[in-house]
């Protein structure tokens, strides 16, 4: 696609090139926003996650960005842009990685802005 290219410049395990064009192409992912809208939720139980930065001539807005992914222990990738979800994200994926734990789930799922009335965020927390 002319004026469209991803790259994975983090990611929290070492994966194969099979894996990392998977996770730069998004497209069979589920959309975290949407799977979230109308305050709804989802339960991860995750393997790693990456942070994707893309370059698309044709956006509205910036015209580079980063999306981020988490892929699930069955190999289901999830996707969103929300920094308050990645932060969230990671403050758990981290402190129980340190801990050795592999066998936990991540409840996502949206919460009321307090800086923008009707507007939610995305965030999420151990289960």
């Amino acid at each position: 696609m002319e004026g469209y290219s991803t790259k994975v410049i983090e990611c929290s395990k070492e994966i194969s090139a099979k894996e990392r064009v998977k996770i730069k192409d998004m497209g069979d992912f589920i959309s975290l926003d949407d799977a979230t809208a109308n305050e709804g939720s989802i339960i991860i139980k995750p393997d790693y996650y990456a942070k994707i930065a893309v370059h698309n001539d044709k956006s509205d807005g910036d015209k580079d960005y980063e999306k981020y992914v988490v892929v699930d222990v069955d190999g289901n990738g999830y996707v969103t842009g929300s920094k308050s979800f990645l932060e969230s994200f990671i403050n758990i994926f981290e402190e129980m990685t340190d801990a050795g734990e592999t066998d936990y789930e991540v409840k996502v799922f949206t919460k009321p802005s307090k800086n923008y009335k009707g507007k939610y965020f995305i965030t999420c927390a151990l289960v």
